[in-house]
């Protein structure tokens, strides 16, 4: 049985293609080690609420 996906499915899948290719780039030009730290960094910003924000100093 077959379901049908949501508009809020299909948008996750989307960005799930683009973080896929992303990292996929990032590990060509970097290795895994410095695409790894960045997506960490990256869930961390966004735990800590911090995306958008710039950093003043």
């Amino acid at each position: 049985m077959q379901t049908e996906i949501t508009t809020e499915e299909e948008s996750k899948d989307a960005f799930f293609e683009q973080l896929a290719k992303l990292s996929e780039e990032m590990v060509a030009k970097h290795g895994k080690d410095f695409s790894m730290g960045a997506l960490v960094l990256a869930a961390r910003w966004i735990a800590e609420n911090r995306i958008g924000q710039l950093k003043t100093n």
